[in-house]
């Protein structure tokens, strides 16, 4: 039978591989997102339904609830990003202050609201899947703290929906090209500093997360819970 999956900000990138993924395999997939246009173009011709939502405001969530199944399989929190590319260069406090909790706002809140949100909807034996980052571990201002209090809060929500069977795990990427995170702004020095940081010599792809998603959330890993698995080629080991 197939299962309900839903992807926050799966109209580009990550998002929107882990959700191609989850529809080749003939799963119901829903994606969702702050920009219309992204999400209603995956969602022509690949069965895959499209529906816009900002994940960080409450009634934004509520009234999404209206739309989506009576259960929920699989819940992946893609939805975030780097909101520092998007500031406005201000130096003064209130707007580091500002800046600092945009992206406490777009990585840590969202899925914590959007988990919520979803708690009575989760089916026993299903699984929760945040997108977290290298970053957690290897800094990167406000967005590394937002991560790294991803994989912290998601300690607690393993604990908390384990008595369900329902399974809360972190997926940590690395360099992933072909996306929209560094807003065209990656310099091509920069960019051989991070493929010249992995074992591998590559960087990632959004297929590369997208399978890991898919392991977490697969039957094979049902006992896989309150852990962050890393996908980076190498450049941040851990043991």
């Amino acid at each position: 039978m197939a299962r309900n999956i839903l992807v926050t900000g799966g109209g580009t990138g990550i998002g929107r591989a882990v959700a191609l993924h989850f529809a080749a395999q003939g799963e119901q997939v829903t994606v969702t997102g702050r920009r219309a246009a992204p999400i209603e173009e995956l969602a022509r011709n690949s069965g895959i339904r499209a529906l816009v939502c900002d994940h960080t405001d409450p009634a934004a969530l509520t009234r999404l609830l209206d739309e989506l199944p009576e259960h929920i399989d699989v819940l992946v929190n893609n939805a975030g990003g780097n909101t520092v590319f998007d500031a406005d260069g201000r130096a003064d406090l209130a707007s580091y202050a500002r800046d600092f909790r945009a992206n406490l706002e777009a990585n840590l809140i969202s899925a914590a609201l959007t988990t919520k949100a979803l708690d009575e909807r989760l089916a026993e034996g299903g699984a929760v899947v945040h997108i977290g980052s290298i970053a957690a571990d290897q800094g990167a201002g406000s967005y590394g703290a937002s991560k790294a209090g991803l994989a912290t809060w998601n300690i607690s929500l393993a604990q908390e929906l384990g008595a369900r069977s329902v399974t809360a795990n972190v997926v940590a990427p690395g360099y992933i090209a072909d996306t929209e995170f560094f807003r065209d702004k990656l310099t091509d020095e920069r960019r051989g500093q991070l493929v010249a940081n992995t074992a591998t010599g590559r960087p990632g792809s959004p297929q590369d997360v997208a399978g890991a998603v898919a392991f977490l959330a697969s039957p094979a890993a049902r006992h896989i819970t309150g852990q962050v698995l890393h996908v980076n080629g190498g450049a941040h080991t851990t043991r």
